[in-house]
């Protein structure tokens, strides 16, 4: 056993709707006795493909002692539910570069004479083909080069931010910018992706940044969330996150803390797409 990242799912929260279950690439997760489950450690891979895919935010990523992900026998087991998963599982693997899983993977396939006529190069190249699962969408490569950008470039814009750190799990809900504040709680990705995110958004917020797929130690967010609501008596959060399915887990760490507190407090969700534009906003 060693300690890695591994997915938690809170059986209290599990309503058995089943949405993980497709958007688990590894096949990790099962319905039994009408709850979703884990059910073997060596099957997931702890990188979180399922995160966001949960109406009741029973799904977590935490660090613990756990057994070594097996590629093989995630192999054997993806085997047995047919091509479109296997070609999905492959795809999957080279988008987040796990070289090693890969060239495990299809040694499997060749061990048991499965030729599904697909070359390495292929599994990266995929696009929409009807392979189920896609893969993860905050891996996908796309090339945004041909939009036409547009805006007014004149003049130099002076930075929003008026605080520092502002990564979460280095703030302390009890600095002084944050006191009774209204705070913006955002992924990582939202300001290299969103043109105008200093003007019209940070302006007038204290600021926390996270990443809900591949920051450690999630537990201690809910906490300083929490905390950001009792203690420093914050009016509002605003999460704003992209569209895709991991960074929906920023959100569900919002409502986790939310209902753990005692205050309630406005809270609005602004979803951002892959060319920066604004998909939703919505009050939670």
């Amino acid at each position: 056993m060693t300690k890695r990242k591994i997915i938690k799912i809170d059986e209290e929260k599990c309503n058995g709707c089943g949405l993980c279950i497709p958007n688990c690439p590894e096949g990790a997760i099962q319905l039994i006795d009408g709850k979703a489950r884990l059910i073997s450690d060596l099957f997931c891979d702890g990188l979180g493909a399922c995160l966001g895919h949960c109406p009741q935010c029973a799904i977590t990523i935490e660090e613990r002692e756990a057994d070594i992900y097996d590629e093989k026998k995630v192999m054997e087991n993806i085997i047995k539910q047919g091509k479109n998963v296997i070609i999905a599982h492959l795809r999957h693997l080279k988008e987040h570069n796990q070289n090693d899983y890969l060239k495990d993977a299809l040694d499997v396939l060749k061990e048991k004479n499965i030729d599904i006529s697909l070359e390495e190069e292929e599994v990266g190249d995929m696009k929409h083909e009807g392979h189920g699962f896609e893969g993860c969408p905050g891996s996908k490569i796309m090339d945004f080069r041909a939009k036409d950008v547009k805006g007014d470039e004149t003049g130099k814009r002076s930075s929003e931010l008026r605080q520092w750190p502002i990564q979460l799990h280095l703030v302390s809900p009890l600095a002084p910018y944050y006191q009774k504040a209204d705070v913006l709680l955002s992924a990582d990705c939202v300001a290299y992706t969103l043109g105008d995110f200093h003007k019209d958004y940070l302006k007038g917020k204290a600021l926390a940044i996270a990443c809900p797929k591949l920051d450690e130690g999630q537990d201690e967010y809910i906490e300083k969330i929490k905390s950001l609501i009792d203690d420093a008596k914050v009016n509002t959060i605003t999460v704003i996150i992209m569209q895709v399915p991991c960074c929906y887990g920023l959100v569900n760490l919002v409502k986790q803390a939310s209902q753990k507190a005692k205050r309630k407090i406005p809270i609005k969700n602004i979803v951002v797409n892959l060319q920066g534009e604004i998909l939703s906003e919505e009050w939670l």
